[in-house]
This record gives C-alpha cells, structure tokens and sequence, in this order.
C-alpha cells in the first residue's frame, strides 16, 4: 500500500459557503487524493494524497479554481497576518463610514422631508453622488473582484449578490443624477449596504482569529531557547539547536525547554497550561516532564527525551489543528445547500423583478420598488453564516478542550457523544491512584512475616505488574534482601509462579490457587473474608503447595472520584466498573466512589467483551483506558477515551486524551462535546432560519436594503459570537465535573465580542436617528 501523507495548505480568495465546495472540488479531482477537507472558519484545506502527489499540484488545482493557496506556515500561526488584514479592512471601512453618514443623512432628508442643499435637487444630488462613488469604488472593489474570479469560473459566490445588489442600486441612482430624472436616489442603500457588509467581514475576521487561538497559544508555550550542560558549563542555545540526550538546566521561574526526564533536583511544575489544573505538580528524580511547562521552585536537570515535533506541545497542536480541519456529518449537508445557495438566490431576485414590473400594473413606479426588493434579496442572503456555522463551533469546542487538557481527534467525535449511554472505566489508576500499596501480611501457619514476604516479593521481583510492584516495594523499603528467584513464570491475570531458595512458590489470586490445586482451609477462608471486606486486593502465598499466608493490598481512591462518577450519572450515563479484584473487594470499592456496576474478576480481554455486549444491547459506549493496554476496547467502543499519566503521553490513542489522566476529565470532556454540538445545532438553525425567513420577507418588498445589509452582516457575526460563548462556559464545563478551573485559560465573552455587538448599534443609531427626524419634520413632529 502506498504511504499516504496529510498536507494542510492556508487557502486565500474564499469568501463564502459555495467556495468551500469549490476547492474540495478542485482538489478530490487530483488523482491520489483520498481526502480533501476545506475550513471556512480557519481558510485552510486537510488534504490526505498518496505520497506521489506533490504539494505543488495541490497549490496548482486550488489557483485554477480561482482562490489562492500556499503550504501552511511551520508554526501553524496565521495570527499576524490576519491581523494585518482586519486593520485594513478597518481602514476601508472607517473611510467609508466617514463618507457613508453624510450620504444617508442627504438622501434622507431629500426623500423624506423634501430638504435640499441651497434649494436645488441638482446640487443635492450631485453632493450625494460626489459622496456615494468613492465608497462604490473602493469598498466596494473587493467584491467586484472576487466576483469576477468566481464567475469566471462559473461558479457564482457571495461576492456576486453583493456587487449585483449594490451596482444595481447605485447606476440606478447615477441615471437619477445625471439625466434629472424624477425619482428618489438609492446612494443611501448602496453606500450603507457595503459600510454594514465589509464592517461584517472586519468583525468576521478577527472572531476567526479568536477562534484560532488555541493553536497560537499551545505553540506559544514552548520555550526559546535552552540552558545545556557541555564539558560540565552551562551553554544557552536555541531550542532548534537541543538534541535527544542532551541535559539541560531549569531554574525557578522558567520553562521545561522540552520533554525530558528528571536526572537531578527536585521541583513543582505549573502545568495549568498543557492540563487545565492550576495545582502544582511535584517533580523528582526519574520523573517526566512536559515541555512549556513552568518550573516553581528548586533547580533540576533533566535530559532530553523528544524534540521539535515530537514534543508533548507540538503532537497537541498538530492533533488540534487537525481536529479544527475536520467536518462534522452534518456539514455535507450545509455544503450541498451551500453550493447551489448563491444562484437560486439570484434566481429569485431576478424573479422578485419581473413580478413586481410586470404583474403590479406595470408602471415605473412599480419597477423602482420591483429594484428596491430585489436589491434586498440580494444583500440579505447571507451564505457567509451558513458556512461559519459549523467549522466556527469546532474550532473554539476543540481549542478549549486543548487547554483544560482535553484532546478531542475529530468532529465526529462531537456528534458521537450525543448519543452516549454507558461508559466503561477501569478500576485501577481510574477511580484509585494508580499506586498500589502492600497494608498487611498475614501468616497463617508458623512462617514469620518477614521471611513470608521475603520469599513472596523473590517471586515476583520479574513481573512488571503494578501488584507484583507493590510487594517487591514493600519488601525492599523494610530492608530485606531478595534472593533470587528461577524457573519464573508469568500467569496472565492470577499471579507468578517461581523457585525462591529450593522452594516452590505460588503468588497469586484465588483463581491460581484453585488451579494449580491448592487447598484453602477455614483459617485462611477467613482472613480472606476479612480482608476483600476492608477493600484489599488479596495475594495468597503458597510455598510447596500449601498456603502460608495473605498479602493485602490497597490502592488508595482518588479524592474526587466520587464527585466525578456522579457527574457522570448526572449526564445520564450508564456507568460500569472493571476490575480483577474479587467479589467482595470490587463491591467495596464500587460502594464507595457511588458506582452501581462492576464486574469483579475480569481478564484483559474481558473489557473488549463487555463493550460488545453492551453495544449489542442498542447502547453507544465509551471505553476509559490508558491507551496501551486497554487498545483493543478503546477501539471497539463508540468513543475510547485514553487517560494519560505523566508517563506516557499517548495522545492519539483515543477519540479523546485526557492529559492529566484524571477521571474527573471524562465528564468534563463529555459535557464540552456535547455543548460543541449544541452550539452547531443553534449555529445552523439560525442561518437557516435567517435566510428561510429574510428572503421571503425582501421578495415583498417589506424590507429596506439598508437594513437588509446590516442584518446580513450580522448573521455571520451573530454565528461566530454564539461560538466564541463557549470560550466562556468552559468554567461551567469544569466545575459542574468537579474540577478547578484556571482564569488565565478563561475566555471573556464580552471581551471577545463586545466591539461587534457595540458598533453594530452604533451603527443601528446611526441610522435610525435621521429616519426618526426627517419622517417627523415631514410629518409635523417636530
């Protein structure tokens, strides 16, 4: 099979809904590519090809279809220039305020109240021309020439409504001027429209730089440079210089340069910014460590273990970026109504025309007012929203996820969780802290505790198993020596065989015990019972077939798993405990964190059967594990959420990473998704109903073109806004699964949209003031 490579290109020129499906277009055509996924929201293009495909023909398919395209920048960041491009648009839009005031306020008062400069319509009329050409001219080139690019590839955008309703309005209105004749001038529509629409595109643009900020942020948390240790002095080097091997310094106050492993000193780190939890995190010897991450307190050396794109920062921006790039099953359908929205939409206008010309008595008045409605059909349509609608609600669902610690792979993920009725979750490092501890060793016959767990923990000195752990730990932190173990064998899920000193050893659980067919007696029964009662795990240790004695073993549960599994029912979910511990021990545990299932014994593989049956009985489910062990359920679940721990940073394993491994994460990670896909669903309902209700009403002529503008633009500022709100509901998210929340990874709503909503009535004012005062001095008022 040919290797297949993932491009993403920035993409220049798209202006609307219609143009998304325009470069997928041009793009799928390329033999060898297997998926094109154009973003309206962040203007960029995923495309996955075979590695024979060149991004060269890439850029080549998306400029024949009539847009720009340049391989995205190393760093992800687009920030700067679009910054560049609002404080144009910005410009262009103050210039056109400037002269738009003063046209609308003389159109008015000639149309409504019949006040004229100096007494004469003539010169009123030409001041008012005088006003109204540069704004037609210079705002209004940018449609003009996205217009031509689009219909010279007969594929009409939004550019062309624009250029349509407002060139149709201001000729009519330079034949008015010109040749004298004796109707009113519609200077007023055409220069407001074009103010109210590019202000809408100034808005647009720099929400979609708010929504985008996720990616800048995560990259902007890597350090510059580094403080290596070579021939025993501290060297300071660029980050790109840093090598895997290399031992750097990290001083108070500073920046974990990379990933890496603690090789000396101790520290807390301030990794808010990678988990979403403000509390510290304690750092010793043979600890991981996260690059960007800030270090508090003492001075530590760590060596480098992953570089540039390998780092913990750049696999989470990459996997970011391309969650954004992702289109959720809904959007195919937003982009089928989309690509043929811009001709209908004309089609009607042409239709509102002739209808009011030709079937309301034909007169020129009746012409005029036919114009006046089809000019507001025209502005009115808004696919702008339409196509903002959903990428806008992933972008922000997704980057704030990035930064409370949550990774989310793709939209579909999104729309998965909907329908989530049960959850699976493992009992070790899940709901407990993942460190079991050996709390008792009970002899049953004559055998001393020491030499009993002596002998044990020679055993189990070749096993990896976090139990197996716990006992070698127990025996080693009382001082024993271990002698060495031989004829070792691993019994997956029941324990280790092995010779200690001449002697057969048998550790390991009931069902190990039963197997190799060791008898349990009443004494060792009840010790038993005591103990699973008390919620240990229990080892039996038989030496030369015969029982002499129990290990118990705790492992201690996390403080806010009870809060946590009950936010989980609170979402209406299903939840199920694993565990391999017996009965008794499983039902304690289960008991105390509010669990109301488990299963109690259960094998590996056990968990891959459990999510089959469950999804047999009509149920989607989740799966929580750590991505390496649990794979296989993570893969057959509806949504495998993979929990990491410090350790191991394994964050493709799963629909959705938790960073910080924290099971109070998963709810939280729930509630963002669905609240994602809520804020999609108001997105689309809105630019539905918007164009389903406006369009009509302009058909009858009920509509003033001016307002009709102004509302287009607000429809695609009114979509990015509901989107940014999810910036500001994530302390909402956090707190109702029980989770701190870290202000600096706090969004402001009114920050972030405050200016839109603010000059958008600004302008409203602008507008309806003179309405108010030229109609009341026609009228008597005043």
């Amino acid at each position: 099979m040919a290797k297949q490579l993932t491009t993403t290109l920035d993409i220049t020129g798209m202006t609307c809904a219609s143009c998304v499906r325009r470069v997928e277009r041009a793009l799928s055509k390329i033999e060898g590519v297997e998926t094109a996924n154009v973003n309206f929201a962040s203007e960029t293009a995923l495309v996955t090809a075979g590695d024979g495909v060149g991004i060269e023909q890439l850029i080549a398919a998306v400029e024949h279809a009539g847009y720009q395209a340049k391989p995205a920048s190393e760093d992800g960041d687009r920030g700067e220039d679009r910054e560049v491009h609002a404080r144009k648009t910005l410009m262009v839009v103050l210039f056109g305020a400037a002269l738009a005031i003063p046209a609308v306020v003389l159109s008015m008062a000639m149309d409504i109240a019949d006040i004229k400069i100096g007494g004469s319509s003539v010169l009123h009329g030409w001041i008012v021309l005088a006003l109204a050409t540069p704004i037609q001219l210079v705002l209004g080139w940018r449609y003009y020439r996205g217009s031509y690019a689009s219909l010279r590839h007969l594929n009409p955008n939004m550019d062309v409504l624009i250029a349509l309703g407002t060139s149709a309005a201001y000729v009519f209105s330079v034949w008015v001027v010109v040749w004298q004749r004796p109707y009113n001038m519609f200077f007023d529509v055409s220069a407001a429209v074009l103010v109210f629409i590019t202000m809408g595109k100034y808005f647009e643009e720099r929400s979609k730089g708010a929504a985008s900020s996720a990616i800048r942020a995560l990259l902007g948390m890597s350090a510059k440079s580094a403080r290596i240790i070579r021939d025993g002095a501290e060297v300071e080097v660029p980050i790109e210089q840093l090598a895997v091997g290399d031992v750097f310094v990290v001083r108070p106050g500073e920046k974990v340069a990379v990933d890496g492993i603690v090789r000396e000193g101790h520290s807390t780190l301030d990794e808010a910014m990678i988990t979403g939890e403000s509390i510290p995190v304690e750092k010793r010897v043979d600890d991981h460590v996260i690059g960007g991450t800030i270090n508090q307190s003492g001075v530590m050396r760590v060596e480098a273990t992953a570089i540039g794109e390998g780092t913990t920062l750049a696999r989470m921006a990459k996997m970011v970026e391309e969650a954004q790039g992702s289109k959720a099953p809904i959007q195919k359908l937003v982009d089928q109504v989309a690509a043929v929205f811009v001709p209908v939409v004309i089609v009607i206008a042409l239709g509102t025309f002739l209808v009011w010309g030709l079937l309301t008595g034909g007169d020129s008045d009746q012409w005029i007012t036919g114009m006046r409605a089809a000019v507001a059909v025209l502005v009115i349509a808004c696919p702008c929203a339409l196509g903002l609608a959903t990428p806008t609600a992933i972008m922000v669902g997704t980057g704030v996820g990035a930064e409370r610690g949550i990774l989310i792979k793709n939209a579909e993920v999104l729309e998965r969780t909907r329908a989530l009725g049960a959850i699976v979750l493992d009992k070790t490092g899940t709901l407990t802290a993942g460190r079991p501890l050996v709390t008792d060793v009970v002899p049953i016959r004559v055998m001393p505790e020491a030499q009993l767990l002596t002998l044990v923990a020679s055993a189990e000195q070749s096993s990896d198993h976090p139990l197996s752990r716990a006992i070698v730990d127990a025996a080693n932190d009382s001082g024993y020596t271990l002698p060495p173990a031989s004829e070792f064998e691993s019994v997956t899920a029941r324990g280790v065989v092995a010779t200690v000193e001449g002697r057969a050893i048998v550790a390991g659980n009931r069902r190990l015990i039963d197997e190799r067919g060791i008898a349990v007696d009443a004494e060792t029964e009840s010790e038993l019972a005591r103990l699973e009662e008390g919620g240990r795990t229990v080892i039996f240790a038989a030496i030369d077939g015969r029982i002499e004695g129990l290990v118990g073993i705790a492992d201690e549960i996390k403080k806010n798993a009870p809060r946590a599994i009950d936010a989980l029912h609170r979402l209406g979910l299903r939840v199920i405990m694993m565990t391999g511990d017996n009965e008794r021990a499983a039902a304690s545990v289960a008991a105390s964190v509010g669990v109301r299932e488990y299963r109690a014994l259960a094998r590996p593989e056990d968990k891959l059967e459990l999510v089959r049956q469950l999804q047999a009985e009509g149920l989607s489910v989740a799966m929580v594990g750590d991505g390496v062990n649990d794979a296989p359920a993570l893969a057959q679940a509806d949504i495998g959420i993979a929990m990491s721990t410090g350790t191991d940073v394994a964050i493709e394993a799963g629909d959705i990473t938790l960073l910080n491994g924290d099971i109070s994460k998963v709810a939280e990670a729930i509630a963002l998704s669905r609240g994602t896909l809520t804020t999609i669903k108001q997105n689309l309902v809105w630019a539905f109903g918007y164009n389903v209700i406006a369009i009509p009403v302009a058909t009858l002529g009920l509509l003033n073109p001016i307002i009709a503008g102004g509302a287009m633009a607000f429809s695609s500022v009114s979509v990015m806004t509901n989107s940014l709100r999810l910036r500001s509901k994530a302390k909402r998210f956090a707190e109702a699964s029980g989770n701190s929340f870290d202000e600096r990874n706090a969004g402001s709503f009114w920050a972030t949209n405050g200016a839109p909503a603010g000059a958008m009535a600004l302008a409203a004012v602008v507008l309806v003031v003179p309405l108010v005062v030229f109609t009341g001095i026609d009228r008597g008022w005043f």
